[in-house]
This record gives structure tokens, C-alpha cells and sequence, in this order.
């Protein structure tokens, strides 16, 4: 491939995908649907031809699905997890089994030709969309909600009944437990591997490193990428090693920074993604249209029959079950390659695979606006259920929020760390009210040793402000002046909580008039500028002077500040 072509061909791809986006825009169209559909547009199956070979995008658009992976691993709350397991084990477990038994029997009534094709088409019709999912899910901000979460966990499996899968394809005639076995061993011992290193090796390099962000950044994507590397040369995909990789530091106090600044580069990848996928759609036939139609009617009815009953049934209420249905409401990219793969190893036709692509762009347009308007679309089938005896029981979204951090302090200096001071020595209850966020470990080392929330962040980052709950947040403090912050203001900030968390109160730091005045004029609840704070009482003493003692003066300032114990001296 010449590199012309190659920029060429990812130039195209965004300038398309940027026009149709602005359309989209104001069709209120989702904008996974407007970049599928410049995919369609410059193509040459279907559209222009503007560009004829589709894996110029594809190969290159690979590292979004990576950086996707990698960013589900670093998201992934091992705790809360382990918390909704059983939820996740069993409903992960029993779904591609149930939908592909339902599937099946679906498509032999139907009189679907019986054969390979059969099992491949039950099989892809059982795994749901990681990309489509967590994108839109991140979107909407609910990647950490109980539904969220359950979400993830089931995809995570899917991913395992895939590798299984793909590890008996070539020998599907005769399956060997032999190539099935090495295949765990092999994720088994990356697994380990990630871990010990995880234990012994990366925190003591992350932690000298944490001063420098952009770094961070850099470190974690050499993180990935060498996993990713790794996995594959054991035989495994190289987006299952992303995810080792991120899970693996998912633990790190700075996992949550890092998300926040990988998400844009993924976002770009993943448009040429999606635009090599909208290459990929054939020429549409009757025929071709309403098998399609019929598989992804297939697919939405057999998410529902084996999701919703059983997370009913362990008690997570109508709403996480009708919403992770919701949300898994599509064919995964993943059947594409397993397609793809069954046709060259001569056990399925193109017909199939074309049956597979527009299955593929009928859920995933269809589950975007869906997964879009998923609480409305809950609130009707809720009441539905409600009239046959199945009511909503106490939400577990609200029994398992991280609704008790509710005083939010940005970046931890002299100010704060002074304030922290008079908090404790006043027994003030807001302390355990209290989320500090600061990207230097040291200082958060010893405000967890003092019992205070302190999360690793840099505050200069919007991303990171949402990902760390601010949502939460009552009242909001900055108080490092603009002077002190590096690639942001408090101005920016402000605008940020106030998009974030539009009800909190905001205090901010300024240093000059100008800026406290854009600050109130933002919305800002209140400004402090320590320098008139210390003109004020600089003022009150000097007119006080006259009636001191200097020794006993002295003495009670010597006494004061030598008992007192600050983070920040």
C-alpha cells in the first residue's frame, strides 16, 4: 500500500464523514448512523467509489477498537464488579446459549437453508456490539450505572464465547478440545503475566511518573499497545490483549485521567471504523433487505427472552433488565470477522455474509437511537409490566450511586491544603463529605493516610471531571488561580461544572479583577481573591498595632503556627 494512497484514503474518509455528520446534525440522527453512511457514500459497492479498497481504513481504524477495548479494561471497577457477578456470570453465561438456541429454531421454522450456515448465522445473531455500546453509552454517561456495568460484564463473556468459537472454526466438523484448551492457556498465562507485572513492576513506574501527565498518557498507550502485542503473538486478538492490558491497571489511581485523554484519539479510530464499515455494505436485493430485517427482528426478541427474565430473577429490578436488553439490542462487528472467516474456510456463502452486513447496519442504526432514548423507552414497557403483576422494585441505580462525595476541591495547594486544616480542627462533618482531586501522589498519599477521598486527576482535563462523579457534586472549589494551572483557567472550569453539574455551587480563585468579574459573570456563586482577603486583615492589624504587646504578640503567633500541621507546609 503507497502512503499517498493510504492518506488519501483517511482524508476522504474524514472530510465525508465530517459533512454527513454536520447533516446529521440537524436530522437529529445519531452519528455512528452519519459516518456508517459516509462509509456507504465513498465507497465502491454502493456509493462513488471514491475509495476502492476498504482495508486502507480498515487496517488503520483497528487501533480504535483497541483503544476501545483498552479503555472498557481501565473502566472496569473490579469491586463493582465482583458486586454484580453473579448478575454478570450467570446472565452472561446463559445468554449466547439461550440466543442462539432461539435463533436457531427461529431461523429453521422459517425454512432457512440448514447446514453451516445455520450455526453461524445463530451464532453471530448472539453477540452484541462492544463499539456501539460503549460509544453511545459513554455519550449519555451511563457506563457506570448498575445497567451500565451488567452491560459491560455480559459483553466481556461474549467475548469468550467468541474466542471460544473462533477456536474450533477452522475444525468445526470436528472440534478439538486440544485447540480450545491451548487457547485458554494461552489468555490464562497473558492474564497472569499482566498481573504480576501490574503488582510488582508498573506501579513503581507509573508512580514516578505521575507529576508529568502527558506522559501518564503516553506510558499508558506503550501499556496497551505491548499487551496488545503480546496477545497476539499467544494467538489471541490483539483487542482481547488491549483489554487484559487496561484491567490490569484498572486499579491505578491515575486509570481515570488516563480514560479521559484517550477518548478523543479513540473517537477519531473509531470513525474510520465506522466508515470502513459503511464501505463495506453491498448492493442492496430484496432478497438481501428483508432477511436482514428478519435477523435483526430475530436478534431483538431473543435479547429479551434470555436477558430480561434472568436479571429479573436475581433481583436487580425491570429497569437494569430492560435496559442491559436495550443496550445489547444489536449484532457485534465481531460477527463480520467470524463471517468473513467462515466463508474462507468454504463453510458459508458471500449471500450469508452480505445477510450478516445489513443485519449489522439495521441493529446498529436501530439500537442507536434506541439506547438513546432507552429510559422513555423503559418507562413504556415498565408500565406494561406493571398491568400484568411485574411492578419496579426499589432501584438499585440509586442504592449503589456514589451520591456521598459531595464537596468537590480541585487541585490541592496552599489554600486547600490550609482549609483541610481548619476543617478537621474544627470537627467540621463535611470532611467525609469531601473529594479532593489532584495529579500529585505524594500529596494524595497523605490525605488517604488522614482518611480524606483523594482521587488522581488533572483538573485542566474536562473528561476527567465527569469520570472522577462531579455530577454528584453540591458545592465545587477551586482554589489554584489561573497563574498555578497548566492548560486550563478558572474560567474553563467553571464551564465545565456548570455543564457537568449545573445545580452545585461554585467557588472559585482569581487574581485579578478582570477575571473575578468573568467569573461571576459565568455563573460562579463566589470568588475569592486572597489578596484582598489578606489587604483586609492586613488592614485590621496595622490599626491595631498601636495597642499591642510585641512580646505577647510574638509569642501567641509562635504558638499558633508551631502547633499547627498542614498536607502543604
Amino acid at each position: 500500500m503507497r502512503d499517498a494512497d493510504l492518506l488519501s484514503a483517511i482524508a476522504i474518509s474524514v472530510i465525508a464523514a465530517t459533512l454527513v455528520a454536520f447533516i446529521a446534525r440537524f436530522a437529529r440522527l445519531p452519528l455512528l448512523v452519519a459516518y456508517i453512511a459516509a462509509g456507504a457514500l465513498i465507497g465502491d459497492k454502493i456509493g462513488f467509489g471514491w475509495i476502492h479498497d476498504e482495508a486502507q481504513i480498515e487496517r488503520v481504524s483497528e487501533i480504535g477498537l483497541i483503544l476501545l477495548l483498552f479503555i472498557i479494561g481501565l473502566e472496569i471497577d473490579l469491586k463493582k464488579l465482583f458486586k454484580a457477578g453473579k448478575a454478570v456470570l450467570l446472565t452472561g453465561g446463559l445468554q449466547v446459549p439461550a440466543c442462539f438456541a432461539i435463533s436457531f429454531g427461529a431461523l429453521a421454522l422459517a425454512g432457512f437453508a440448514g447446514g453451516y450456515d445455520l450455526i453461524y448465522l445463530a451464532f453471530c445473531l448472539s453477540l452484541s456490539s462492544t463499539m456501539i455500546v460503549v460509544k453511545t453509552l459513554y455519550d449519555k454517561r451511563e457506563i457506570d450505572t448498575l445497567a451500565g456495568r451488567v452491560t459491560l460484564g455480559i459483553l466481556v463473556i461474549q467475548d469468550i464465547w467468541a474466542i471460544l468459537f473462533i477456536a474450533i472454526q477452522p475444525n468445526l466438523d470436528r472440534p478439538e478440545a486440544q485447540a480450545v484448551l491451548l487457547s485458554f492457556a494461552e489468555g490464562v498465562g497473558l492474564v497472569a503475566a499482566c498481573l504480576l507485572a501490574s503488582r510488582y513492576l508498573l506501579p513503581k513506574f507509573f508512580h514516578s511518573i505521575a507529576k508529568l501527565p502527558e506522559f501518564m498518557l503516553v506510558a499508558s498507550l506503550a501499556w496497551c499497545f505491548a499487551v496488545s502485542g503480546a496477545a497476539q503473538l499467544a494467538g489471541l486478538s490483539k483487542e482481547m490483549g488491549a483489554l487484559i492490558a487496561g484491567v490490569s491497571i484498572s486499579t491505578f489511581p491515575y486509570n481515570l485521567d488516563v480514560v479521559a485523554k484517550v477518548i478523543n484519539i479513540r473517537d477519531f479510530f473509531i470513525t474510520l471504523f465506522l466508515v470502513a464499515l459503511g464501505m463495506k455494505i453491498p448492493k442492496p436485493t430484496a432478497e438481501t433487505l428483508l432477511v436482514g430485517a428478519s435477523l435483526s427482528a430475530i436478534l431483538i426478541v431473543s435479547r429479551f427472552v434470555s436477558v430480561f427474565p434472568t436479571l429479573r430473577a436475581l433481583g436487580l429490578g425491570n429497569r437494569v433488565a430492560i435496559i442491559s436488553s436495550i443496550n445489547l439490542s444489536q449484532i457485534s462487528e465481531f460477527a463480520l470477522v467470524i463471517g468473513a472467516l467462515g466463508a474462507s474456510c468454504g463453510h458459508i456463502s458471500d449471500a450469508t455474509v452480505s445477510y450478516l452486513v445489513f443485519a449489522l447496519v439495521i441493529t446498529a442504526t436501530l439500537s442507536t437511537f434506541w439506547i438513546e432514548k432507552s429510559h422513555e423507552s423503559f418507562l413504556l414497557i415498565n408500565d406494561w409490566l406493571a398491568k400484568i403483576g411485574l411492578r419496579e422494585p426499589l432501584s438499585e441505580e440509586e442504592r449503589t450511586g456514589d451520591i456521598d462525595k459531595q464537596i468537590f476541591i480541585l487541585g490541592f495547594h496552599k489554600i486547600a491544603s490550609s482549609l483541610l486544616y481548619e476543617i478537621e480542627k474544627s470537627r467540621s462533618p463535611i470532611r467525609d463529605k469531601i473529594r479532593v482531586i489532584d495529579f500529585n501522589p505524594e500529596t494524595l498519599q497523605k490525605l488517604r493516610e488522614k482518611g480524606i477521598d483523594a482521587q488522581y486527576g488533572d483538573i485542566s482535563h474536562i473528561e476527567t471531571l465527569h469520570h472522577l462523579g462531579i455530577r454528584h457534586a453540591r458545592i465545587v472549589v477551586s482554589t489554584i488561580p489561573d497563574s498555578l494551572l497548566k492548560g486550563a483557567s478558572n474560567l474553563n472550569i467553571l464551564k465545565a461544572i456548570k455543564a457537568h453539574a449545573p445545580e452545585a455551587k461554585t467557588i472559585m480563585t482569581s487574581e485579578d479583577l478582570q477575571t473575578t468579574i468573568a467569573l461571576y459573570e459565568a455563573g460562579a456563586d463566589y470568588v475569592l481573591m486572597p489578596r484582598l482577603r489578606a489587604a483586609s486583615n492586613l488592614l485590621e492589624m496595622i490599626e491595631r498595632a498601636s495597642s499591642w504587646s510585641r512580646k505577647g504578640t510574638e509569642t501567641l503567633s509562635y504558638k499558633e503556627f508551631k502547633a499547627r500541621s498542614e498536607i502543604l507546609d
